[in-house]
């Protein structure tokens, strides 16, 4: 079979490349598992029998398209064959080459009670989603987060095709926070009936996993590739984590006065999140206008159009004026993290991105009366932040529930943006984090990206994710 290298390359480029260096490995014994036998059920191994490797991937909300879309160009830099693409995902996805079947804001609800009026549309997609990964006939299923979607697409998928011998390798990127949760772990052991590899992001969860029988693999954290992409020089990931961008350039092109004090919100990316959330950041900017000279306000937008829309009818009809940026450009992003003082930000991973910035902040959380009382009394943990829950330290102040005021958080805050003692301790705090939260270095993920080809300087999160994603294989139920 004649098979044309990856992107259209001629036969010398990476595509070529990288085939030859797979077909000489297995030829060549460097290990008995590298050989595509008929028999095997690696995903790289079922590809190779069929010419081409086809992933169906599913992403749920703005964090899960970023994390996908990387994961598609890793898979597409090492994959011994062309790849092929369907699933559900947004803009950055579909900009690697997925055509979604749907757009991906119809499923990305967040909450307990917030899904019930969703229930009838969330089983829809959810048939609609099932239906397209049986034509598609995909090798791997890679489903992204948004585990409530996930996991339940997951399991109807094992469920319709676990006699068949063709049925697809089942990996799920992003661990669920089980070690959160009383009785987390148990869950675990009803997850490996349909998840055949489990990618974690943080350190500890691949250990667990194991533990309880789930195939995993840690890959380090996605949002450290904000700082690959933006730290272009060489040398080891480690030494890449902080991005410092010109703060001052950024003023001068929005015509802010050098000496203007600059608050950054960051409300979230789902729509019924931003909706609470937002409001409160505004009325608590509101109460510290007179406290700042010159104050202004940057907004990173999330790249979801009823977000967009949202975000900019809330301005309009707010005194407050902000300057909105568009939340899926890195350069942008980052450049207005550089010209601000401090951040407001709901619970999540943007906190993770502050972090990267070394910008000051105030983690808020607000849901849903019902899902706050799940939270508080089924979390075994004193944190909501995950840089608070790795140090097992109050080092980011969180704001939460009820207490998510404007009142209180226009006190918390002002504290952050006053107190170089406070500001000084986040910073500190987050070189402790992000190193935490590197990808492994160990002989055994180099000697797997050099199998498949690559021998760039860096493992970063993607890569590996996609090498364990092409050696994953199908686990006995």
């Amino acid at each position: 079979m004649l098979l044309r290298p990856i992107g259209g390359q001629p036969d010398g480029g990476l595509g070529g490349r990288l085939f030859v260096s797979w077909r000489i490995a297995s030829k060549s014994g460097l290990s008995s598992s590298t050989t595509a036998s008929s028999s095997s059920k690696r995903i790289i191994d079922m590809a190779a029998r069929e010419g081409e490797l086809r992933v169906f991937m599913v992403a749920g909300e703005v964090s899960g398209d970023s994390i996908a879309s990387r994961l598609m160009a890793s898979l597409k830099k090492l994959s011994p064959f062309p790849v092929r693409f369907a699933g559900v995902g947004g803009s950055l996805m579909s900009k690697e080459g997925m055509q979604t079947i749907f757009p991906m804001e119809e499923i990305a609800v967040m909450g307990l009670w917030e899904l019930l009026p969703h229930l009838n549309t969330f089983r829809k997609k959810l048939k609609e989603t099932t239906e397209a990964v049986f034509l598609f006939r995909p090798h791997a299923v890679v489903t992204v987060d948004s585990k409530g979607f996930s996991f339940r697409l997951l399991k109807q998928l094992k469920a319709k095709s676990a006699q068949e011998e063709s049925y697809p390798v089942h990996v799920h990127y992003v661990a669920p926070s089980f070690w959160a949760w009383k009785g987390g772990e148990t869950r675990l052991k009803v997850l490996r009936q349909f998840v055949d590899h489990m990618l974690c992001i943080i350190p500890f969860e691949e250990q667990t996993c194991r533990l309880n029988g789930l195939s995993a693999t840690y890959v380090g954290h996605p949002l450290l590739e904000d700082a690959i992409m933006l730290n272009l020089n060489s040398g080891p990931l480690s030494s890449k984590l902080r991005v410092q961008r010109s703060g001052d350039a950024f003023r001068r092109r929005h015509g802010l006065a050098p000496g203007a004090t600059v608050f950054t919100l960051l409300p979230g990316s789902r729509l019924q999140e931003v909706t609470r959330i937002l409001p409160i950041f505004l009325k608590t900017i509101e109460l510290l206008k007179n406290s700042f000279s010159e104050l202004s306000i940057f907004i990173p937008v999330a790249p979801n159009s009823h977000v967009e829309d949202f975000v900019s009818r809330t301005i309009q009809s707010s005194p407050l004026s902000a300057i909105l940026v568009p939340g899926a450009s890195l350069d942008q992003k980052y450049d207005a993290f550089s010209a601000s003082t401090a951040a407001l930000c709901a619970s999540g991973s943007a906190v993770i991105e502050l972090q990267l910035a070394r910008l000051p902040c105030v983690v808020a959380y607000r849901a849903h009366l019902l899902t706050e009382w799940v939270i508080r009394y089924r979390t075994k943990l004193n944190f909501i932040s995950l840089p608070n829950i790795l140090l097992n330290s109050d080092i980011i102040p969180e704001v939460l529930f009820q207490e998510c005021t404007p009142g209180k958080l226009a006190t918390v805050f002002s504290k952050v943006v006053l107190d170089n003692n406070i500001q000084e301790k986040q910073t500190s705090a987050a070189e402790k984090v992000l190193q935490l939260l590197c990808p492994p270095s160990e002989d055994t993920y180099r000697l797997l990206l050099e199998k498949l080809g690559y021998t760039g300087a860096v493992c970063y999160p993607s890569m590996i994710a996609a090498s364990s994603i092409l050696f994953a294989e199908k686990q006995r139920s």
